[in-house]
């Protein structure tokens, strides 16, 4: 897949994907308050939702997919993490009666605490990354030329005339160690 593909497809994943998991999000944390606070029971099905809300914020911030999907969707939490903020200043900045009752709440929750806000600023510090913009290096199935090791100084026609000069000899060759992967912690027969 080529980087502009990629790239689309974030788009149009950040436009419908950060809105159904703000959904999520709103519902879950709403509905557990209702029902805390009405019946002193957990709401299973809220807590579920936010399972799935959370999974999907997972996909959003991975690096497999575009950062236009994460920069979109931390726009979008970052405006709506600061109207709660800014209305505490005294201005009327949000309608009233614009979510149903249980998206009204988890705004409430989310908003007037700062976690949407905190949300988004987490998407957009995951969409910052270069590496996250960059595609993958292109490969076109050759593998790499080998090249043959080129003949040594001591040797002539027939292969080595003799052992090598001593200021070419390796003084570790006789280690136990010699020729064992560095990089492992333990030594394996």
């Amino acid at each position: 897949m080529t980087n502009g593909v990629r790239h689309v497809l974030g788009f149009v994943a950040g436009l419908f994907l950060p809105s159904l998991i703000l959904v999520g999000l709103l519902y879950g944390t709403g509905e557990i308050t209702l029902s805390a606070q009405r019946f002193f029971a957990v709401s299973w099905a809220a807590i579920g939702v936010l399972v799935v809300t959370a999974i999907g914020l997972a996909f959003l911030v991975g690096s497999r997919l575009s950062p236009v999907a994460s920069l979109l969707g931390g726009l979008q939490y970052t405006v709506l993490g600061l109207l709660p903020i800014l209305e505490l200043g005294g201005t009327r900045l949000l309608p009233t009666n614009w979510l149903p009752l249980p998206l009204a709440r988890g705004y409430m929750n989310a908003g007037y605490l700062g976690f949407l806000l905190l949300l988004g600023v987490l998407l957009l510090a995951a969409s910052a990354f270069p590496s996250r913009w960059r595609g993958r290096p292109r490969t076109d199935g050759q593998p790499a030329p080998y090249y043959a090791p080129g003949p040594h100084a001591y040797s002539g026609p027939a292969g080595p005339s003799g052992p090598p000069p001593a200021a070419e000899r390796d003084p570790y060759a006789g280690e136990p160690w010699r020729g064992d992967d560095a990089t492992r912690p333990m030594r394996r027969d």
